[in-house]
């Protein structure tokens, strides 16, 4: 299979794009936007590097092409894995194919490591591996990095986020090369027969010891030039059987046309009510184009509108909340005071009558009709809690992937300021996968589960981080949060929004009271690998220095 074929590999053919033609635009842009260049070279002249570059992201945008390895960036990845040595006789076998792994033809191993063709492990992967497996025995299956070899020469690095069974049943994200404990696939195999191929394997390692099992060995440990070996219409055979095993046969697949497979999760016979809460403070041009976008981009038969006035005067918005309300259109929660975003959605939350709610901003607008259905399906799942949408920005380049603890010291959003259409790291932008957080922007949940954690927290984080705040203390309580990026809005950031010497002062309060609470988690995201710079972005360059010789942790 020719790796263009593989959905989680399309990132790295644009990443290839010639220099020329990313100079072009640079240019052009400079030539549309002076002002934002010359902060650019002020900055530089300065020696504020990092906000050059964070402001050169902002204006030219963001792509894959930093990330490319040259033999000597190539040689210092695969250095850090061969530092190991190699594994001793009779610890672990390499095993060529998933026919010869089912056949069981490696017996007396401990650790199989199964490869596939035009992927070879590298050298000290084995010993990684066995001295990952002896300080975790929780662990029966681990996936590693990996080198993708372009026709250029250069070097792709495939660095992988810990195990997400929405984002592998999406895509291949972590395979081919899987190693496991023999005694693990015995176990497998005694139960349920031979695996298929390496999708079988992982989903039926985590159906038999849960997700747990799986860790993430963050090194390079094969090297390729091919993509993996299972084709999408294969690998949605292999879920459907898997599905109906585990009492899945309502979740439809469907393949999309660039292979990512999408799986839609049965809706209840009634549909729910889905509240929309939107808050605002005049700003009628936004809301406008909100709510119309709420009422006629919006195929949900069952839903209402809350608008949360935050002491709105001019009098074309009162007008609008006459007309709104004089239409059954929406109803107006008058939420009076200083501006407390927490505090305005948590009092609309309390009027809602619907069974789901979806937090919307005012300078957000539905791009299409399916994007409440398709975020109310996860909403729904028992394990899951606050659900989120690709956003775009004004430009049309990506606002919100989802949204990763650390880079930056704090919280960034992932891809932001990739192009709209593009793929994403690993397919991250196609594929629905698990995420620290999602952004309240466009923040969907159900309202039972958000009860449960008594909402979000007006104390603590009244404009900032309340929304990462919620999603964690979700996380906390059991529920998953899950970026959608087949549902795709329109976010105007902070279009409505004024800050001012109060407001900065707030914001520093709150960016404490985040840290205090939440400072380990920042320390590394689950969803996000290490190897990438904190300070440009995200996917878009690797860490400098990374990564460093000695023992690994899973993850």
């Amino acid at each position: 299979m020719n790796r263009k074929g593989d959905p989680a590999l399309a990132f790295a053919g644009a990443a290839a794009s010639p220099a020329r033609t990313r100079w072009r635009r640079a240019a052009a842009l400079l030539l549309r936007h002076p002002a934002e260049g010359m902060a650019i070279l002020r900055a530089r002249l300065a020696g504020k590097r990092v906000r050059a570059a964070q402001a050169g992201a902002a204006l030219f945008g963001l792509d894959h092409a930093g990330l490319l390895c040259g033999p000597a960036a190539q040689g210092r990845l695969l250095r850090a894995t061969a530092v190991a040595g190699e594994a001793g006789p009779g610890e672990t076998a390499l095993v060529p194919s998933i026919a010869e792994l089912a056949a069981n033809r490696t017996t007396g191993a401990d650790i199989l490591v199964l490869t596939a063709p035009g992927h070879a492990v590298v050298p000290g992967a084995t010993a990684r591996l066995a001295e990952a497996f002896a300080r975790n025995p929780a662990h029966q299956l681990v996936y590693g990095d990996a080198l993708l070899e372009l026709e250029s020469g250069m070097a792709m690095p495939l660095l992988r986020p810990a195990f997400d069974p929405d984002y592998a049943q999406a895509v291949d994200y972590i395979g081919p090369v899987l190693a496991v404990r023999a005694s693990a696939l015995a176990a497998i195999t005694a139960a349920e027969g031979p695996v298929t191929d390496a999708l079988d394997l992982t989903l039926r390692v985590t159906g038999h010891f849960g997700r747990g099992a799986i860790g993430h060995l963050p090194r390079v440990l094969s090297r390729s030039a091919a993509a993996s070996p299972d084709t999408p219409e294969r690998r949605a055979a292999t879920l459907r059987r898997s599905l109906d095993r585990s009492g899945g046969r309502a979740v439809a697949i469907r393949v999309e046309p660039d292979g990512v497979l999408n799986l839609a999760h049965p809706l209840p016979d009634r549909c729910p009510r889905v509240s929309l809460i939107v808050p605002t403070r005049d700003r009628v041009d936004l809301l406008r184009t909100c709510v119309t976008s709420l009422v006629e981009q919006t195929d949900w038969p069952d839903r209402e509108i809350l608008i949360c006035d935050n002491d709105s005067r001019e009098p074309e918005t009162l007008a609008y909340f006459r007309d709104l309300a004089a239409r059954g259109l929406a109803r107006i929660v008058p939420c009076p005071g200083p501006f407390d975003f927490a505090g305005m959605n948590n009092r609309a939350a309390a009027e809602a009558r619907g069974q789901v709610l979806a937090f919307v901003n005012n300078d957000v607008a539905a791009l299409h009709p399916d994007w409440l259905e398709r975020l109310v399906r996860e909403a729904l799942r028992p394990d899951v809690g606050a659900v989120g949408a690709k956003l775009l920005d004004g430009r049309g380049r990506i606002q919100h992937g989802g949204v990763l603890l650390g880079p930056g010291g704090l919280v960034t959003h992932a891809h932001r300021f990739f192009p709209g259409d593009a793929p994403g790291y690993l397919a991250g932008l196609r594929a629905t996968r698990e995420v620290a957080a999602v952004t309240a922007a466009c923040l969907v949940v159900e309202a039972r589960k958000f009860a449960a954690v008594a909402g979000f927290d007006a104390g603590a984080f009244a404009v900032d981080f309340n929304d990462v705040d919620l999603c964690l203390r979700l996380g906390a309580a059991g529920y998953r949060t899950l970026f959608v990026p087949g549902a795709v809005l329109r976010h105007d950031e902070a279009a409505s929004r004024r800050w001012t010497p109060a407001a900065r002062e707030r914001h520093g309060r709150e960016v404490r009271a985040f840290k205090e609470r939440w400072g380990p988690l920042l320390a590394q995201d689950p969803h996000y690998h290490p190897g990438f710079d904190p300070h440009l972005g995200t996917y878009a360059r690797l860490r400098p220095g990374w990564p460093e010789a000695g023992p690994v942790e899973l993850r």
